[in-house]
C-alpha cells in the first residue's frame, strides 16, 4: 500500500493528507453509502490507506446531521487517527431548529458547534468552516464566537468556504485587528473546469498563509475516467440525477487531457489529482467515495507527482485559467 503524503495546511501546524474524503455522500439515499455499513465501509477502507483528513458538514446526508451522525459510529476506536473537518452554517440549507437565527451570528455557532459534537461522538473538532459567508452578521461577531469555541478547547483550527477573495482579506484583517484566531483554510470550487479561483483567490491564500480545500475537484466525476461523451455508468449520481454534467461536458479538451495523462503513463484520475496538488497554496484534494475501490484509487493518485512544464503549459491551453 502506498505511503500517503501528508502536508501542513496553510501556514498552521495542522498536517493533512494530501487527499481527503469528502463525506457528502454518507446517509445519501440512493447511494451505497446511504446506511452505516456503507459508510462505515469507506471510511475505515480511507483510514487503511492513509487518508486523515474527513470533512463533512452539518447539512450533510439528506437529513440534518445525518453523515455526522454517521461518521460518529464508524469512528468508534478510530478518533485519534483522523483529522476531522466539518462546517456551519450554510445560507441555504440552515440547521432546522435554527432557520431564524442568522448563521454568523454567536448563537448559531454555539447551537450549531454542540450539534456536531454530540453527532460526530468527539469531544473537539480539529477544523471548524464557516461553510458560506453570513451577510447579516458582522464578521467580528462570528470571530469572537469562533474565538471563544477554541480557547475552550472545542475547536481546534478554523476555516471558511465559499468566501470571495475580498471576504478572505476582510476576515483576515478583522481577525489580527482584534488578536482572533486567522482562518487557516478556504474551501471553493476549483477543478480543471472551474478556475476562477487563480486569478485573485489562489494568490490571497497564499499571501495570508492559508490552504485550499477544493470541493468538486473531479468535476463531479467527469475526471475520474469513468465517464465519455456516451455517458458513464449507469447506478452513478450523474447518470441517475445529473446527466446534464456529461451532455455539456466540453469533451474535445477532455478527451485531450485523457491522452496527455496516457502519455505520461497514468490515468486522468491520477493526472487531475497530481495537477491539483501542485497548484498553489494547495492544501487537501478532498474527493468523495463510496466504494472502496473508489477510496484505494484516490488514495494511490496522492503519489502520482506533478505534470512537468511541457505538460503544465498543455494543460493551460487546454483549460485556460479566467480572469
Amino acid at each position: 500500500m502506498t505511503s500517503m503524503p501528508l502536508r501542513s495546511l496553510g501556514r498552521s501546524d495542522l498536517l493533512v493528507s494530501a487527499v481527503g474524503l469528502g463525506c457528502n455522500n454518507f446517509g445519501r439515499p440512493g447511494a451505497a453509502t446511504e446506511d452505516q455499513s456503507g459508510t462505515s465501509r469507506v471510511l475505515h477502507a480511507a483510514i487503511d490507506h492513509g487518508i486523515t483528513l474527513l470533512d463533512t458538514a452539518e447539512m450533510y446526508g439528506y437529513e440534518h446531521g445525518r453523515s455526522e451522525s454517521m461518521m460518529g459510529a464508524a469512528l468508534a476506536g478510530y478518533r485519534d487517527r483522523v483529522v476531522i473537518a466539518t462546517k456551519f452554517g450554510h445560507i441555504e440549507v440552515k440547521n432546522p431548529e435554527l432557520r431564524d437565527t442568522p448563521h454568523g451570528s454567536r448563537a448559531y455557532i454555539r447551537a450549531s458547534v454542540e450539534g456536531s459534537l454530540r453527532r460526530l461522538r468527539t469531544d473537539r473538532i480539529d477544523l471548524y468552516q464557516m461553510h458560506t459567508p453570513d451577510p447579516e452578521t458582522p464578521i467580528d461577531e462570528t470571530l469572537s464566537a469562533l474565538h471563544e469555541l477554541v480557547d475552550e478547547g472545542k475547536v481546534l483550527h478554523l476555516g471558511h468556504s465559499n468566501f470571495s477573495p475580498e471576504q478572505v482579506d476582510e476576515a483576515d484583517a478583522a481577525a489580527r485587528a482584534a488578536g482572533h484566531p486567522r482562518f487557516i483554510s478556504a474551501q471553493n470550487e476549483y477543478s480543471l473546469l472551474v478556475r476562477d479561483a487563480d486569478a485573485e483567490l489562489l494568490p490571497a491564500l497564499e499571501r495570508l498563509g492559508l490552504g485550499l480545500l477544493p470541493y468538486f475537484p473531479l468535476a463531479n466525476g467527469l475526471f475520474t475516467g469513468k465517464f465519455s461523451r456516451d455517458g458513464g455508468p449507469a447506478d452513478s449520481r450523474i447518470m441517475r440525477q445529473r446527466a446534464h454534467i456529461v451532455d455539456n461536458a466540453p469533451w474535445d479538451a477532455i478527451e485531450a487531457f485523457e491522452a496527455l495523462c496516457h502519455g505520461r503513463g497514468v490515468g486522468m484520475l491520477e493526472g487531475t489529482i497530481g495537477w491539483l496538488l501542485s497548484r498553489p497554496a494547495m492544501g487537501s484534494v478532498i474527493a468523495g467515495a463510496t466504494t472502496v475501490e473508489q477510496v484505494a484509487q484516490n488514495a494511490a493518485a496522492a503519489s502520482t507527482g506533478a505534470p512537468d512544464a511541457e505538460a503544465l503549459a498543455r494543460i493551460d491551453e487546454l483549460f485556460p485559467a479566467r480572469g
